[in-house]
């Protein structure tokens, strides 16, 4: 059964930093690619980065510059760093394959707000 734990979301204010973890489990972690997501109300969840198996990362326009992926394969893990962070951010944040699968975590909020 695929499992994702998603932790490490709060309250920062404008200009802040906040580090997202992920757990994967039930998966073959090591030969896919992983993406952490986002999802207001009312809206669809968006891909903001996507880390290849090789760990090559892709991001969203919004957040270019400001947000980096890693992974650590050997422990299942996939991480966002989330720098200079602004209001828009706000968001619960989630991880998943990359084309997502149908199982989500609980997802992480992030709240970004002075």
């Amino acid at each position: 059964q695929v499992q994702y734990v998603e932790s490490g979301g709060g309250l920062v204010q404008p200009g802040g930093s906040l580090r997202l973890s992920c757990a994967a489990s039930g998966i073959i972690f090591n030969i896919r690619a992983m993406g952490w997501y986002r999802q207001t109300p009312g809206n669809q969840r968006e891909l903001v980065a996507r880390i290849t198996v090789g760990s090559d990362t892709n991001y969203a326009d919004s957040v270019k510059g400001r947000f980096t992926i890693s992974r650590d394969n050997t422990k299942k893990m996939v991480y966002l760093q989330m720098n200079s962070l602004k209001p828009e951010d706000t968001a619960v944040y989630y991880c998943n394959k990359n084309p997502p699968g149908t199982s989500w975590g609980q997802g992480t909020q992030v709240t970004v707000s002075s």
